[in-house]
């Protein structure tokens, strides 16, 4: 069921440096007004899959800084939580270790009714876990032998599988993880595994062609998107991510706020309400 190495993605290869350049950094007024149209779609997609009990599944996998967490806050910050579920997992615990290597990515697979967005998934194995020394490459082979089929028994039990590949150029890498340093807001974003894996760049370009080559099938193919400009990279997959999930938008009737009932008039309590100060912010 895998590719063969002719058939591998052409998105495979390195991205040009140009390409921002060329296409200009999007304006914020122009960020933010498509963004407002795509946010009211997703809301109407969000509604579609309640109503029809869908069942969607969306992975993101990109080197430390391709704008992944950026990506997913714009996806989802419109949307319910409950509808919309980010799961994020932490280091495997020595019992999750002993597992079969899918298992506790499968228990947060959706039920109907939901979108759930990996920010990092099964592919750990064939990213991090490879290049950092996690894992055996016995262990890489078998997973990536594995992962098409797996994937095609999530599919086939009704789940919309999609999956990203957020391709950041070296120059860019390298801006953000500065910034990160140089940004108390930005330094819990930069982990001494970060810092081990942005020297590892060749060696996470290897594993991530060795995983098209494996893994980019019909039924799940890998999407790549350039994330130099993250809002352009934003806007790009949130429209990508409505084409591939046929939805309509379902009619709402007019809400109008009623009266509210008539009362005797409230007195408060007499009781020590602890106030948040208000201090004198600005100037």
């Amino acid at each position: 069921m895998k590719q063969s190495k002719k058939d591998a993605p052409a998105a495979a290869a390195e991205p040009r440096a140009e390409t921002a350049a060329v296409a200009g950094k999007l304006k914020r007024a122009d960020y933010e007004h498509e963004l407002e149209k795509l946010h009211g779609e997703l809301v109407s997609l969000q509604r579609w899959v309640v109503h029809k009990g869908l069942k969607v599944c969306v992975v993101f996998e990109g080197r430390d800084g391709a704008g992944k967490g950026g990506t997913i806050k714009a996806l989802t910050e419109r949307v319910s939580p409950r509808v919309f579920r980010v799961v994020a997992l932490p280091a495997p615990t020595e019992r999750e270790k002993s597992q079969m290597y899918f298992q506790r990515y499968a228990a947060h697979l959706p039920a109907a009714g939901e979108v759930v967005v990996f920010d990092r998934s099964w592919y750990n194995r064939a990213g991090v876990e490879r290049v950092m020394g996690f894992a055996t490459e016995d262990q890489v082979k078998r997973f990536l032998d594995v992962a098409p089929n797996t994937e095609k028994m999530i599919v086939d039990s009704g789940i919309t599988l999609i999956k990203y590949w957020l391709e950041v150029s070296q120059e860019e890498q390298t801006r953000r993880m500065e910034a990160r340093i140089n940004d108390p807001r930005k330094l819990w974003k930069l982990s001494p595994m970060d810092v081990q894996s942005y020297e590892r760049w060749q060696d996470y370009s290897c594993a991530r062609d060795d995983m098209f080559l494996a893994t980019d099938t019909s039924w799940a193919p890998w999407f790549v998107a350039r994330s130099d400009d993250k809002r352009r990279l934003r806007l790009n997959v949130i429209h990508h991510l409505l084409s591939r999930i046929p939805y309509e938008h379902l009619p709402s009737k007019p809400v109008k706020l009623p009266k509210r009932h008539a009362a005797p008039e409230h007195h408060g309590v007499d009781y020590p309400v602890k106030l948040v100060p208000e201090l004198t912010w600005g100037g």
